[in-house]
């Protein structure tokens, strides 16, 4: 039996992720990253969840280094039967805030310079009050587990989450057409897949509106959208 959750994120800040930079502009696409919603609902590096992170990959106290180790931190998700899914935007709108910055070459040592240039740069960033979505699907009931309140983005955005437990789904299999942005790395292994688009964004870009045949639940809550089954964490080799 799987537990299904559907998740909805509003924000209580400015979201700002640098999803694609152009020129000056830095944007931030309205999708949130399965990964990075992995580690902002605490579900990485969390005793209530995965147990087995060695030491030296723990980031609970301290971030030794910029490396990223989604390969470490996701996989106990997958031996726990836990599965995030990419948030997509239902309503939201967006914010353009510039910011300046000087050249402050003369502060280094042994260097003179007669000008101080200015330069600058946009981001656009999701405002508050933006309402995303996503789902969860489980092996055991983790609704109580799951924050209230989680920082999202490079600012650590303040979000509220809201969790309503979906009835269960019976696993159906046969062609079907996902709407929700999924990754593609954790759905190409367990199903065929026709068709879809492409969101550009790091560190893997997602795809939606996937045409597949494979085995999918069926929510009826949500107009029968219809979410990929037996999805997990994967890695390119």
């Amino acid at each position: 039996m799987s537990f299904i959750y559907h998740c909805q994120i509003e924000l209580h800040d400015s979201m700002y992720h640098a999803t694609r930079e152009i020129g000056r502009l830095y944007e931030t696409e309205p999708i949130i990253h399965n990964y990075a919603l992995c580690y902002a609902l605490g579900l990485i590096d969390s005793d209530k969840y995965a147990t087995n992170v060695p030491e030296e990959d723990s980031y609970r106290y301290f971030c030794p280094e910029q490396v990223p180790k989604y390969e470490q931190h996701l996989t106990p998700l997958n031996q726990q039967g836990i599965y995030v899914t990419p948030a997509a935007s239902i309503h939201h709108t967006s914010v353009l805030n510039t910011w300046k910055y000087a050249n402050n070459n003369y502060h280094v040592e042994m260097e003179k310079t007669q000008k101080n240039i200015p330069s600058f740069g946009r981001a656009k960033e999701i405002a508050p009050e933006s309402q995303f979505e996503f789902f969860i699907i489980s092996q055991k009931d983790i609704k109580d587990l799951l924050p209230k309140w989680i920082r999202l983005g490079k600012w650590m955005s303040k979000a509220e989450v809201m969790v309503n437990k979906l009835a269960e789904a019976p696993v159906t299999e046969g062609l079907f057409t996902c709407k929700h942005p999924l990754n593609p790395l954790d759905v190409m292994f367990t199903n065929q897949v026709f068709s879809y688009d492409v969101v550009n964004m790091p560190p893997v870009s997602l795809i939606q509106n996937v045409q597949m045949r494979g085995q999918y639940y069926q929510i009826k809550e949500m107009k029968e959208m219809k979410i990929p089954a037996r999805m997990a964490y994967y890695f390119r080799s």
